[in-house]
């Protein structure tokens, strides 16, 4: 059970070799694809992924694909929504691989169906523009006849009175006009319109949006200097514009103009500003009987363009029933061939040769699968066998390990720093225990971790639902995160219990150990008496003394180095576990056993004297306490020296724990790769070339003696590091004493001097633990507790806590739990990557991604 659990240890994992027929290939993918328990190796690395052998269906593929982006495309434009069928809904997806003819259909139907909806879709955009051209002129036609009608009776007047050789004094004399500082009544510019439309020259028509009228008024003014006459119109209706894509506010522009040069001039600065030019007519009845036209054509659009759109979205609904399951298939299909592509062809048997990485504990579930595929070829005349065959190899194997919706959280934890190396001890096991511990020892407070929990179980019940709401990264992190921050809200409540701090105020569950005095005046310093014992946790009577600030200070100072030094301990002690599992006794000797007392002699000792400093009644033997930071510090500087005695024989105990530590130092630095040379000399000796050689030759001939006669194993020792993601173990290359030595003399120096600094590195959880009840306590002071300080309490005081209430939970849930919350994650994070895991993790390995439907549409999902 504890194997196929795999969360201690990754799971064992096989390499395997399967034999498949050619015309067997797609449906053995398939169900592995379905299964997803084999990670393949890509055999046919040195080949170019053009030259391989399914390119070209891999290509008609990626253009189905192509075609069913398209088609979403003109569902999700169109005004009217189109539901498409999640491939959830659908009961009609099965999971056994189709056929290459039911795939062709697919691939012709998907074409044909390309084909209708882009000659629907482009007749309907060529209707619908030449609809909004018509309205467009229609407008165009109805505003231009209402401003040619208005000047028509006056034409012939004007005639009369203007010669052709004063053709331009009628553009110039409005702006002559406003400069010489007369003014125009309404008479002088009728009379001086109706002139301007009595001289032979040439107009244009167009449409400009609004916000772009009065740039084009001056820009005209100035390119023709003048010569010219304006005359605009506002559209009362908004107006679709292709280039805005939205409809906007135009209005009817008409420009007179001297000479065919300045008319082009006019025409490119409209079209500059995204105008639209019209031809129009200035006699009345060609303007009716433009405008008769116009309706017509547009009646007969609007007919066209409503069957079309009926048509297209008639086709749209029936694709939206099997869109979403053709995309299923065709990614499916793709990733088949994808897979097929990384197999080797054996000429000589016509057959492929795939390999993959295989849970030791699901082969017989993948040759059970094999074997129905067999049987099944065998009922359709088919004599094709498939063979699993289990390969013993020196590459290194992915790490794998089986995980719930309650340990991937934790998992994940791991994983962000690295992979672990293949079976080495999984650091996400105690995590689950000493990362909400050590958040809870910085956060500990029952409020902020009751609204933590509270939180987190609401996330937890509702888990199901807020699921398919979950669309970004972040609420990926908090919904996959729910257990752990749970997890962590409980630890919060346990320990804000053991410091007794609810909101920065003190709960009196049990009778306090400290009697006050009865008789005292205002101002006057008391002292209390102790009287007892506090059942469980800081007594309350510490809150709001003068003292109890050093009091904590000095507690949760002394308590996080106790919590360091028995985190690091029992990390340091996995390092234990992963040599004796890979039965390295040098690493035991060499390594662990200096590193426990290197560690143990220090900073064990310090430990052990915090607590016996705790457990001394130093007030009834009438001595002051020693300080241990000096005892330390002069445990190196002055040995044998003692300033203050904590202890009888307290100089020869800390004279020998010196001498231990000074004597790890080059024990640690010299005894394995001292080992490992006599080791290498002693296999040359034998005739190996040297001694990483002589232990795959050993474990090959452990393999022959070990192999029982129904499994079939081919050996495959190569001395090449040819794995995928990494290298583990020292079986890897040849045997170098230079790069050994300076391996340990890194590792001595770093494990000595990380003593030291990691266990300074837990003081963190003294700091934030400080900080946060302090501004706890200010938040409160300054917020609630004002409420309070009427000494007649009236309506405003009610009004005043309810405002001040509101205002410190506010803070309190986006600081102090949000914030502080974060930032209490972040250093309980380090501690554990950091400090914890360096002790004992390589992470030198590389994940187990194993080919697999329900991952692929996951993912494609989420692209």
């Amino acid at each position: 059970m504890s194997d196929q659990e795999a969360i201690f240890r990754s799971a064992e994992m096989s390499l395997i070799q399967v034999y498949l027929a050619t015309e067997l290939s797609r449906n053995v993918v398939s169900v592995l694809g379905e299964m997803g328990n084999v990670q393949f190796r890509d055999l046919n690395k040195d080949i170019n992924s053009f030259q391989r052998s399914y390119v070209k269906e891999i290509r008609k593929l990626d253009n189905v694909e192509r075609q069913l982006r398209y088609l979403k495309g003109i569902m999700a434009k169109q005004e009217t929504p189109v539901r498409i069928v999640h491939y959830e809904e659908s009961d009609t997806i099965k999971n056994i691989a189709p056929s290459a003819s039911q795939i062709d259909e697919i691939v012709d139907t998907v074409g044909r169906y390309e084909e209708k909806i882009t000659d629907l879709d482009s007749s309907y955009d060529k209707l619908k523009k030449k609809q909004i051209d018509l309205v467009e002129n229609r407008f165009v036609v109805l505003q231009g006849s209402a401003f040619f009608s208005k000047n028509n009776d006056t034409r012939q007047t004007a005639q009369q009175r203007l010669s052709v050789d004063e053709d331009d004094a009628p553009l110039l004399f409005e702006q002559e006009s406003m400069e010489s500082g007369f003014e125009i009544s309404p008479t002088d510019e009728q009379h001086n319109m109706s002139a301007l439309l009595s001289l032979d020259i040439d107009f244009i028509v167009a449409t400009i949006p609004r916000d772009r009228v009065e740039p084009a008024e001056k820009i005209l003014w100035r390119v023709l200097r003048g010569n010219l006459f304006m005359n605009t119109s506002q559209i009362s209706k908004p107006l679709y514009d292709e280039r805005a894509g939205k409809d906007i506010y135009k209005d009817v522009v008409i420009i007179y103009t001297h000479g065919r040069a300045l008319l082009n001039k006019c025409k490119r600065v409209v079209e500059a500003l995204d105008g639209k030019i019209f031809q129009i007519d200035t006699n009345p009845d060609l303007i009716e009987e433009n405008l008769n036209s116009i309706n017509s054509q547009l009646d007969d659009v609007n007919t066209v363009l409503n069957q079309t759109m009926s048509t297209l979205t008639v086709e749209l609904n029936l694709l939206a029933e099997t869109l979403e399951q053709w995309g299923v298939t065709i990614k499916k299909e793709k990733a088949i061939y994808v897979t097929l592509n990384m197999f080797d062809f054996d000429h000589s048997r016509r057959s492929l040769i795939a390999e993959g990485w295989v849970p030791t504990d699901d082969i017989q579930l993948v040759r059970n699968a094999m074997r129905e595929i067999t049987e099944t070829a065998a009922t359709n005349s088919s004599t094709t066998t498939i063979v699993v065959n289990v390969l013993e190899t020196n590459k290194t194997p992915p790490t794998f390990y089986r995980t719930n919706k309650f340990t991937s959280a934790f998992q994940a934890l791991v994983d962000a720093y690295g992979i672990s190396s293949y079976r080495e001890v999984n650091p996400a096991l105690a995590t689950i225990i000493t990362f909400p511990f050590m958040f809870a020892l910085m956060f500990g407070d029952i409020g902020h971790g009751f609204i933590v929990a509270l939180i987190a179980f609401f996330l937890i019940i509702n888990e199901k639902s807020l699921e398919k709401a979950v669309n970004d990264d972040l609420s990926e992190m908090v919904y996959g995160g729910r257990y752990l921050i749970f997890l962590m809200g409980l630890f919060s409540i346990y320990t804000g219990l053991c410091y007794n701090d609810i909101f920065s105020l003190s709960l009196t569950l049990f009778k306090s150990g400290w009697e006050w005095p009865s008789d005292f005046k205002a101002g006057d310093l008391i002292e209390a008496k102790q009287v007892g014992t506090y059942f469980f946790g800081l007594d309350s009577s510490w809150h709001g003394t003068d003292n109890g600030l050093i009091f904590m200070n000095s507690y949760k100072m002394k308590l996080s180095i106790i919590m360091g030094f028995i985190h690091m301990t029992y990390s340091l002690f996995f390092s234990l576990v992963n040599y004796r599992y890979f039965k390295s006794p040098v690493d035991i000797i060499g390594n662990f056993v200096p590193s426990f007392l290197f560690m143990q002699s220090i900073f064990g000792y310090l430990t052990l004297m915090i607590v016996y400093k705790w457990c001394v009644d130093w007030i009834k033997i009438e001595k002051p306490a020693p300080g241990l930071l000096n005892m330390l510090i002069n445990m190196f500087l002055s040995p044998g020296t003692i300033d203050e005695q904590l202890y009888p024989g307290q100089a020869f105990v800390q004279s020998i724990l010196l001498l231990i530590a000074l004597v790890c130092v080059p024990w640690l630095l010299l005894y394995k790769p001292l080992v490992l040379r006599h080791k290498n000399n002693k296999a040359v000796s034998e005739g190996y070339k040297d001694l990483y050689s002589q232990e795959n030759h050993n474990s090959v001939l452990l393999l022959e003696d070990n192999a029982s006669e129904d499994d079939l194993i081919i050996t495959d020792i190569s001395t090449e590091n040819d794995n995928e993601g990494g290298g583990h173990g020292h079986g890897d290359g040849e045997f170098d004493f230079g790069d050994i030595m300076i391996h340990q003399v890194i590792h001595t120096i770093e494990f000595c001097l990380n003593c030291v600094s990691h266990t300074a590195s837990y003081l963190r959880l003294w700091a934030l633990s400080l900080a946060h009840a302090q501004l706890s306590s200010v938040l409160w002071g300054m917020t609630i507790s004002n409420a309070f300080d009427d000494s007649k309490p009236s309506l405003f005081t009610v009004f005043k806590a309810w405002f001040l209430f509101g205002m410190w939970f506010v803070l309190t849930v986006c600081i102090l739990v949000l914030m502080e919350g974060t930032s209490a994650m972040l250093h309980s994070l380090r501690l554990h990557w950091v400090e914890a895991m360096s002790k004992f993790f390589e992470g030198e390995g590389y994940a187990y991604e194993p080919f697999s439907f329900k991952a692929l549409l996951k993912q494609n999902k989420e692209d």
